[in-house]
């Protein structure tokens, strides 16, 4: 469902609808769904100022080199639907940046639940391999530069540690799109599912148990290196603790196929008090666990 374009901003608007089942534990929109909510209005965007009849080149033809997501308040289920504000931030030969926020309008003022952006490449799928821009496409991606709305962040470097999570990944048929690929959207669900293996087996906080610790995700940056395919055998996903404060750690994981690399992830996670709806200081003793499983590898902070 789209309203267009915002001329005040430059920004293409798309109004999202909001669904029950996007829903986590908490009865927050889960990380995840936010990710699908971005892909709905960068290819709303896309095919409603396509400059002509190839719509669906730049709209879906496309692979994601990057993503970086700032989760800055939880969102709750309403009927209706919520405003997801999509702009260009850079445009390269072979590549262009889209920049998001997920906001509602209020009377008392404007909130904004997510911050995004997403590096994308054209690509041609029967021939598996990117290509340029076309001028024509510069110029309608022009029309939409605007600010970049996240803060330059340090870019995932190279293992620094033997990882300590272990979680055999199995892609599921509905996992994969039209093209053969995983979609990008999933690999989010992939990292989430071994992080949650991982955290539950260190510090037994499965949700429901006695030590239970709630959190939210306040960041996320994925790379894609190479694409995951439908395959019966599992990948190897492994996650290990970078970071450990007072109130949020840093967990680091990546998508292995033997000794390739195809994706790499860092979440910041932070402990979380349902009942104020806001961050909490870490239990001494989840954060005991956190730096233990930590070691010599992860920075330990105190604030």
């Amino acid at each position: 469902m789209s309203s267009g374009w915002d001329h005040r901003c430059v920004r293409h608007v798309y109004e999202c609808p909001l669904r029950w089942a996007d829903l986590d534990l908490l009865g927050h929109v889960n990380n995840v769904t936010y990710v699908d909510y971005l892909q709905e209005a960068r290819v709303d965007m896309l095919l409603t100022h396509a400059p002509d009849a190839r719509a669906s080149d730049l709209a879906e033809a496309v692979v994601v080199a990057r993503h970086e997501v700032e989760y800055a308040a939880p969102l709750g289920f309403r009927s209706g639907t919520v405003s997801i504000e999509s702009w260009v931030t850079e445009i390269r030969a072979a590549s262009f940046t889209m920049a998001y926020e997920v906001v509602d309008e209020t009377d008392a003022g404007r909130v904004v639940y997510l911050r995004a952006k997403s590096v994308l490449s054209p690509y041609v799928f029967a021939e598996e391999r990117p290509r340029r821009l076309r001028p024509e496409e510069k110029e309608t991606l022009s029309l939409f530069l605007d600010d970049d709305p996240l803060p330059e962040r340090v870019r995932l470097g190279e293992r620094r540690r033997v990882p300590q999570g272990h979680y055999p990944l199995r892609v599921r048929f509905s996992d994969v799109d039209v093209y053969g690929h995983v979609n990008n959207v999933e690999y989010f669900t992939f990292f989430q599912e071994g992080r949650i293996d991982y955290l539950t087996r260190v510090a037994g906080t499965e949700f429901g148990s006695e030590h239970h610790v709630p959190i939210v995700l306040a960041r996320m940056d994925v790379d894609y290196r190479r694409p995951i395919l439908f395959r019966p055998e599992p990948y190897e996903l492994q996650s290990w603790v970078a970071d450990v404060g007072r109130s949020s750690y840093t967990i680091e994981s990546e998508i292995l196929d033997g000794d390739d690399l195809l994706s790499r992830a860092r979440a910041v996670m932070v402990t979380f008090d349902p009942v104020t709806q806001r961050a909490a200081p870490m239990p001494e003793v989840y954060r005991e666990l956190l730096a233990a499983e930590a070691g010599g590898g992860a920075v330990t902070r105190t604030s």
